[in-house]
């Protein structure tokens, strides 16, 4: 590291110690040539790769954008803010393992609906509708279907299932018909 005071080439580490919650390393330095002492940060550089959208446009990736198309299907849901960090922080710590240099925005959405999935079924079928451009009730009867084949991660604590709720509706509304 070159000395900001004189320009020298050699400078040393007096001390070094981890900083930002152990995001950064922080580092106390002292110049061969003129014996000044500075600080550095020591930071990881994690490249996004860059999303490769259905026309074959390029964009960054943007958590913010993934953030607010979650915290959209989940808009009135008993999900809290930690669940949704936490989900948006898997995937893209999956996004960045995958070592791409791009891509394609079909995977990030298919990775969205896998976390919502295991947040909240409603949250699920709502961004699947969207994504997946529902045109009837028969393509939400179909997602449904395939809701109930798969298995859950786990069940949030105090959270009525979503397959729950349809089967109660739909056994208050047969009730009701045979009234």
């Amino acid at each position: 590291m070159y000395c900001p005071f004189c320009g020298h080439v050699e400078t040393k580490v007096t001390d070094s110690r981890l900083a930002a919650e152990g995001q950064q390393i922080r580092r106390r330095r002292e110049c061969l040539a003129c014996g000044e002492r500075f600080t550095t940060f020591e930071t990881a550089e994690l490249v996004m790769p860059q999303v490769v959208k259905s026309d074959r446009t390029r964009e960054p990736f943007a958590e913010a954008k993934l953030r607010s198309g979650m915290q959209k299907a989940l808009e009135k849901r008993p999900v809290g803010n930690e669940a949704i960090d936490a989900a948006v922080a898997h995937i893209t710590h999956k996004l960045r393992s995958l070592g791409e240099r791009e891509v394609p925005a079909r995977l990030i959405g298919e990775l969205v609906m896998e976390e919502l999935r295991h947040l909240d079924e409603v949250a699920y079928v709502r961004f699947a509708s969207v994504y997946r451009s529902f045109q009837d009730v028969e393509a939400f009867h179909d997602e449904i279907a395939r809701l109930r084949r798969r298995p859950r991660r786990d069940e949030p604590a105090g959270q009525l299932s979503f397959l729950e709720a349809a089967a109660a509706a739909e056994a208050k509304a047969a009730k009701k018909r045979d009234s």
